[in-house]
């Protein structure tokens, strides 16, 4: 039996206009969309930021640290 992927409630989609305007609590640099769409990352700070239920949470409690492996793949990400 194969699952079929769910798809996100359209509620807890963020608006990519909302994404423009939001920026890293502690660089106050451009925060960018993950491929999976679940987190915001901050290159500067090297922060991932969660998306719960569709509302970014950008407190510095709730950021991950970015390993710098993974820093680099975004990196490259960014630039092709």
């Amino acid at each position: 039996m194969s699952e079929t992927p769910q798809r996100p409630n359209p509620r807890h989609v963020v608006d990519p206009r909302t994404l423009e305007m939001l920026v890293c609590p502690l660089t106050k640099t451009r925060l960018i969309l993950s491929s999976d769409g679940t987190e915001l990352i901050s290159l500067a700070a090297r922060l991932a930021f969660p998306i719960k239920l569709g509302v970014p949470m950008l407190s510095l409690d709730e950021g991950r640290e970015i390993e710098p492996e993974e820093l680099d793949r975004l990196a490259r990400r960014l630039m092709r």
